[in-house]
């Protein structure tokens, strides 16, 4: 029963990040930049076009996974990812917020979801190498690669932002 519950959450946490991936949720509810400054938004789109390419691989991977355990890839309701879209559409909506800060935003949310997806791989990763998965484990972690890079990525593009913003403040 051991290894069974264990393949059974493993296979629930993939179903999970199958959602969280899904390239039309994460880019198209949080990837519209602004238009305040060509450059800046070059760099986010730029950022968010080279992720989405990841994602694909990230999902061909998943499902890969999925075959080597004998089940089959499907997605079901990622809830945290959810929360990022609808506190990212709140904010925009409540707030009226200048092109800078929607682009600072969009990035803090980009970040979170890098975070979340990043926690995610990590889990299922350690319940893969725990049922003795090497090919899940080395499709997955190939993926994790991927996100930490990311995440560096929208970190250094949220630091130039917020530079940006400042020396234009203090200007």
């Amino acid at each position: 029963a051991g290894a069974t519950g264990a393949k059974t959450s493993t296979v629930t946490s993939g179903r999970n990040i199958v959602q969280a991936l899904d390239p039309t949720i994460t880019t198209t509810s949080i990837s519209t930049t602004s238009e305040h400054d060509a450059k800046v938004q070059a760099a986010i789109g730029d950022h968010f076009a080279e992720h989405l390419e990841q994602t694909r691989g990230q999902v061909d991977r998943i499902e890969r996974s999925f075959a080597s355990l004998g089940e089959k890839a499907s997605a079901e309701q990622c809830p945290g990812i959810e929360g990022i879209i609808e506190e990212h559409d709140e904010f925009a909506k409540e707030n009226d917020p200048s092109a800078e800060i929607c682009d600072l935003f969009l990035t803090g949310a980009g970040a979170r979801t890098e975070h979340y997806e990043i926690a995610a791989y990590s889990g299922l990763i350690v319940m893969a190498r725990a049922l003795g998965e090497r090919e899940v484990v080395n499709l997955l972690s190939e993926s994790l690669r991927e996100e930490k890079g990311a995440l560096k990525s929208l970190e250094g593009a949220s630091r130039r932002l917020a530079r940006e913003r400042a020396k234009a403040a203090a200007g």
